[in-house]
């Protein structure tokens, strides 16, 4: 989907106190930019930041990073934070450079409406691909947690048989969360257009133990 340009997003951006500009400079030590020991949960692809600012201010003491590649996403994300938020930083970066950026210190991966990447020849760009849940192996710290939610159904069936090919065990599933009536759970921008359209939203909860 095209993005609108954001005028200055790049001034919003670099003038944001939630924006780290070198996050390869924390790898494998997050908590000293946080200065605690608190669990870190990041979600990949946040969009427009309202699922992960909502969480930022709900879970004051789990510190939260927001990864997004696009800039002008990521500007709209900064102007949505309206209070004070210490458990809270966004960086931008491709996915695929996850590796690079965290070590052994990752708590909980989100994995919100993720570009469903139909077509066959593209499967490897898919963030639960064999290639992403290798590089998520290296970022864990003592056992990796997934939750992922998705209006694409072959999305979800894809990633259902990745993450148990790779190990995983399912904590929690369901095909249609607004059935549910979870009200514990926080909407995407996306989540709330498409379930205004009645649209069933997937939502799978994984855990795969350290070896």
């Amino acid at each position: 989907m095209r993005q609108r340009n954001v005028k200055n997003k790049e001034e919003i951006i670099t003038s944001s106190k939630y924006f780290v500009n070198n996050p390869e400079n924390y790898i494998g030590k997050w908590n000293t930019y946080f200065q605690n020991n608190n669990p870190i949960y990041i979600e990949i692809g946040m969009g427009k930041g309202q699922f992960i600012i909502e969480n930022a201010k709900r879970y004051p003491s789990i510190n939260f990073i927001g990864i997004e590649k696009y800039d002008s996403i990521l500007a709209l994300a900064l102007k949505k934070i309206n209070i004070e938020l210490p458990n809270l930083v966004m960086i931008r970066l491709d996915a695929f450079n996850i590796d690079s950026i965290f070590k052994e210190e990752i708590d909980t991966i989100y994995l919100n409406f993720s570009d469903p990447w139909p077509k066959k020849r593209h499967a490897k760009r898919r963030l639960t691909s064999p290639e992403f849940l290798k590089k998520y192996d290296l970022i864990f710290k003592n056992k990796n947690h997934i939750v992922m939610k998705t209006d694409n159904k072959d999305l979800f069936s894809y990633s259902i048989k990745t993450l148990n090919n790779h190990g995983y065990y399912i904590n929690n599933i369901t095909f249609d969360l607004e059935k549910e009536k979870d009200s514990l759970n926080i909407m995407t921008e996306y989540e709330e257009k498409f379930t205004k359209l009645n649209n069933p939203i997937y939502k799978i909860d994984v855990i795969k133990g350290k070896k």
